[in-house]
């Protein structure tokens, strides 16, 4: 039985995420498990022409229409798949020459489809290589992001910034981590890059899952940005808590760390399955696991108790700074997603104000840089919060006497985040 390549793993990626609304980073990491012995060229391979792939999607499904007379689009969903890894191979990366990018997709789809469609590949592929033109990859990328979301975010952050939420300035990310506090840094990690914006981050690049690694059992995976949220809502030991869209917990984690055991920390979240997960990681770390409580608090407070001295509001959002990580969120997204989440935000914060205590505080963030989920819900949530400098010290030097921030690729080397500090009125 032969092998599974890097790009036959690209290709079905690339399928579940256009089919069946996949995340691409999920679908990525399960097909990678599955062939766990895969050679580290093959899952180097299968990563770029994913993600390369998916942020070009808008000008290679342009190229290969030209070629296909009933429309790109009426294509076999597998068939479509394999043409576009392998037009992204043609197009863009000089490395791979453009015979062995239709070979291996001619092979793949006379395996999975038969001779007659592996014949329209060859063809289609073929007259794609003839034309001999190489697209800039930066530029491919800009060009396939939807028109709105390229003007909406340029109006927000600024033409160089919205670029490098797109992932068309430099290379990809790196993978941001830090230790459990008060454990031994792994030797790996002594001589890593350190964060700009967070004096808890590691980067690393290329180099797996940090928690596999020697070690890793005190290593959290946390985007930089991140990292800065949690530290922004200034926790003191001692006092009582409330992450209140916790998710899976890389935040509460760090937030129960910064507690101690004198503290009462609580979460909650809309969906009881990610509680479990983020007691999981809790008992992963050896931290006392959080009191928790599911409530979708765009409606209520559910069980949750009142008087809370902090209370982080990390609210779902379009993800708009999440884009040069997750490019499949520009095919789903629509011009009136950031206002609609917007009232939803509004909603959380209302109900937040009826569990913080007179004078706490809350730190209201998002991973989206859009207006309308940040200084439009802001204005709507002006009757029970005023904003107030952040308090915060290990992050005095980032945010001084700001009462918000936008975190950004090029400014801070983070996603993009709108952070805001406010007290309860």
């Amino acid at each position: 039985m032969k092998a599974v390549s890097g790009r036959a793993i690209a290709a079905r990626v690339v399928q579940r995420v256009q089919e069946d609304r996949a995340y691409a980073a999920a679908a990525l990491a399960a097909e990678l498990s599955r062939h766990a012995g895969l050679d580290p060229r093959e899952r180097g391979l299968a990563t770029e022409l994913t993600y390369g792939t998916l942020r070009t999607l808008g000008v290679l499904s342009g190229r290969l229409g030209q070629y296909i007379p009933r429309g790109f689009d009426k294509t076999d969903p597998t068939v479509r798949a394999h043409l576009l890894v392998a037009a992204y191979q043609i197009s863009m990366l000089d490395r791979v020459p453009a015979f062995a990018a239709v070979d291996a997709a001619v092979s793949l789809v006379r395996a999975e489809r038969g001779a007659k469609p592996a014949g329209f590949v060859n063809a289609v592929l073929r007259k794609l290589a003839a034309g001999g033109q190489q697209l800039d990859r930066a530029q491919a990328i800009v060009d396939s992001a939807p028109a709105w979301l390229k003007q909406r975010l340029e109006r927000d952050v600024g033409a160089d910034e919205m670029r490098a939420l797109l992932g068309a300035a430099g290379g990809d990310p790196p993978v941001a981590v830090r230790t459990r506090r008060g454990r031994a840094l792994p030797d790996w990690l002594e001589q890593a890059e350190r964060g700009r914006v967070s004096p808890l981050a590691r980067l690393t690049r290329g180099e797996g899952d940090p928690r596999r690694r020697a070690g890793g059992a005190d290593v959290v995976v946390q985007e930089e940005g991140a990292q800065v949220v949690a530290l922004s809502l200034g926790v003191r030991p001692g006092e009582r808590v409330l992450d209140a869209c916790a998710g899976r917990g890389q935040k509460s984690t760090l937030l129960g760390e910064l507690l101690g055991v004198q503290g009462e920390l609580w979460v909650s979240d809309l969906h009881p399955a990610k509680l479990a997960q983020l007691a999981s990681e809790h008992r992963r770390l050896e931290l006392p696991e959080p009191r928790s409580a599911a409530v979708d608090l765009s409606l209520g407070v559910g069980a949750l108790p009142g008087d809370f001295d902090r209370i982080l509001v990390d609210a779902p959002c379009t993800g708009s700074g999440t884009l040069r990580r997750r490019p499949e969120i520009a095919l789903r997204l629509g011009p009136d997603d950031p206002a609609r989440m917007g009232e939803l935000q509004a909603r959380i914060l209302e109900n937040v104000a009826r569990l913080v205590r007179p004078g706490g505080r809350v730190v209201y963030a998002v991973c989206s840089v859009f207006q309308e989920e940040a200084e439009r819900v802001l204005e709507r949530a002006a009757r029970w919060f005023e904003a107030v400098p952040f308090d915060a010290p290990t992050l005095h030097e980032l945010l001084g006497d700001k009462t918000q921030i936008r975190l950004l690729p090029i400014a801070h080397g983070t996603d993009g985040y709108f952070v805001a500090s406010l007290q309860r009125r």
